[in-house]
């Protein structure tokens, strides 16, 4: 009965850690469901809305950056309430605001807090926890992260029935008032999670190998005994001396702090971190989800159908993870990320074939759009049955889509700056129409214009006339197709939930080296945002011109890089303490490590 307070609380560490990927999970997506009344209500331009939604990945980049120095300055403990605070006061700035400057605000403190989040608490969790739970430990952070995820798209469904049923009603002005409540509510939705993080972050202990690297032997050892017998506590204790007295053995004798930091046991798991982190976003992952409900109209779906097959992504995601959660501890890191990875591959590339089959068939009307450009340098575009036969009619190619239902995405550009619309079927009763104005690509100021664009000439694509580069015509798969397409992605999600999305984190967290894990995962996991955001700036533009096949075929390439990593260099770390991993990467025998 001794070990039950000891289970006790690191069911609670678990707890707490959890619902700081809850909060993560719930950054992610819950801009998704409270855009389009935001958009509705708010009275913003396409820019703003732009920019408030990015806002939460420009805070999450500028706090990852920062975030190692942090922890190791104020310790896991504080680091952690204090970004669960910052998302607390981030949702009432959201909520209550009534203008462009507060929700821009609240957004950049959300986005600050997930950055945080997302290297304090693996970070924390992996000093703290024993090597036999530190696979669970990180898995039940990422399975609440989905869940996070699989809460913001139910809470976006549940009000997107109630205002489809204020709208029948036919009260234009109850239907704006009952929007304008419901972007608000699914934000204050997302408010207790954060509370109940901030209280439980002052509960935990502090990470042991923090407080033994300020020199806290006594507390460290305490902090230990929280979650382990006195044995255990009493032998990582000692792993600790021992790695801490060799490597003041090897950095007193003369040695610069720079060499010695590009020893084996620094350079090569720094590197092995980065190229998954970087490979992790590269699988496609986060545009997948982002643009899941575009991908699924396009294949076939109604918009309905879309909707419903969006909640089904995120649920085959929140299960799935439950079994990456059970297993990583039993099948090891090293199996979990091969597997997962290879089950990846085979589903894009399944995937991209769906799509290539008819996207071999897509045509270019830009000759047709170009020519209905007004004088301000414009163009209105209704697409619709009729459109759409139109603009097919003065296209002159040997191939023709069939009779049934086409997308258009055209593809625009005005000087240095270029932009692609959304994906519109003709047979979209609902859809509005086609607006392309400068304001939607041209960027409004020198800074934004830099990060869009760093060479191009801002002053001259305000003056530049609007040129059509593409207008592509695709005929769009029937329902059947749309669900076989729904089906590759709901596989591709299961295997990246199994493997890259549980062991990434600890890949992130256990490969680091104790004295510089924390800067180290700042960096790894900025690599991964960097990444992430790169692939979410050229998604659209990309599949507009080239089509979905070929983007598909590209992610499925960079996870080939990903399996080779995981197969062939990456060590199996399950069981094994901090300070072992950190032995085998410096070539010592007493690692106990398999090898590579």
């Amino acid at each position: 009965m001794a070990g039950n307070p000891k289970t006790r609380y690191n069911r609670f560490l678990l707890l707490v850690a959890g619902m700081g990927g809850l909060l993560y999970g719930v950054d992610v997506g819950i801009i998704a469901g409270a855009l389009p009344y935001l958009e509705a209500t708010s009275g913003l331009n396409a820019g703003q809305l732009s920019i408030v939604a990015a806002a939460v990945l420009l805070g999450s980049v500028i706090s990852t950056l920062f975030a190692g120095t942090l922890s190791d300055w104020m310790g896991r403990k504080l680091l952690m309430a204090v970004s669960g605070a910052l998302f607390v006061v981030s949702i009432p700035v959201i909520a209550l605001a009534q203008g462009y400057e507060p929700l821009v605000l609240g957004r950049l403190l959300q986005g600050i807090s997930a950055g945080l989040i997302g290297v304090v608490v693996p970070l924390y969790l992996a000093e703290c926890l024993a090597a036999t739970d530190r696979g669970k430990g990180t898995g039940i952070f990422q399975w609440l992260l989905t869940l996070g995820i699989v809460a913001a798209a139910l809470v976006g469904m549940f009000f997107s029935i109630r205002v489809d049923q204020v709208a029948k009603l036919g009260d234009a002005a109850r239907l704006f008032a009952f929007k304008d409540r419901a972007w608000r509510s699914i934000f204050w939705v997302s408010l207790p999670p954060g509370v109940l993080f901030v209280i439980g972050s002052f509960m935990v202990a502090e990470s042991p190998r923090w407080l033994f690297r300020r020199g806290k032997k006594d507390e460290a050892r305490a902090a230990l005994l929280r979650s382990r017998t006195e044995h255990q506590a009493n032998l990582e204790l000692r792993e600790m001396e021992e790695a801490a007295a060799a490597e003041k053995a090897k950095t007193s004798a003369g040695g610069k702090i720079k060499e010695s930091l590009l020893r084996r046991k620094y350079v090569i798991p720094f590197v092995l971190a980065c190229v998954i982190l970087a490979f992790n976003q590269a699988t496609g992952v986060n545009s997948i989800i982002l643009y899941n409900a575009n991908i699924l109209l396009q294949s076939g779906l109604s918009d309905v159908q879309a909707h419903w097959g969006y909640v089904i992504f995120t649920i085959v995601n929140f299960l799935a993870t439950i079994g990456g959660v059970v297993l990583v501890d039993r099948k090891g890191r090293k199996f979990l990320l091969t597997a997962g990875t290879g089950g990846i591959i085979v589903s894009l590339v399944c995937t991209g074939f769906l799509f290539h089959q008819r996207e071999s068939l897509r045509v270019d009307a830009r000759n047709a759009v170009q020519a209905i450009v007004n004088s301000e340098q414009m163009v209105r575009l209704t697409y619709d049955g009729n459109t759409a036969e139109k603009l097919l009619s003065e296209v002159k190619s040997g191939t023709q889509p069939g009779g049934g239902p086409t997308s258009l995405v055209v593809i625009y550009s005005y000087g240095d700056f270029r932009a692609a619309t959304k994906a519109v079927r003709s047979d979209d009763r609902g859809s509005t129409p086609i607006d392309i104005t400068r304001e939607s690509c041209v960027p409004a100021n020198r800074v934004v214009a830099f990060f869009s664009n760093p060479f191009g000439d801002l002053e001259a694509a305000q003056r530049a006339p609007l040129r059509i580069e593409n207008a592509l015509i695709t005929p769009v798969p029937g329902q059947s197709v749309g669900w076989v397409v729904a089906l590759t992605l709901f596989v591709f999600m299961a295997f990246y939930a199994v493997g890259p999305g549980v062991c990434v984190w600890l890949a992130l967290s256990e490969l680091m080296p104790t004295r510089i894990r924390s800067n180290g995962m700042s960096i790894a996991l900025l690599l991964n945002q960097a990444v992430a955001t790169g692939i979410a700036g050229i998604f659209l533009p990309t599949v507009g011109k080239y089509g979905y096949a070929t983007m598909f075929w590209a992610f499925a390439g960079c996870t080939v890089i990903y399996f080779l990593t995981a197969a062939v260099f990456l060590p199996e770390t399950r069981g094994k303490t901090l300070e072992e991993i950190e032995a085998h990467f410096e070539g010592r025998e007493d690692s106990h490590l398999a090898p590579a």
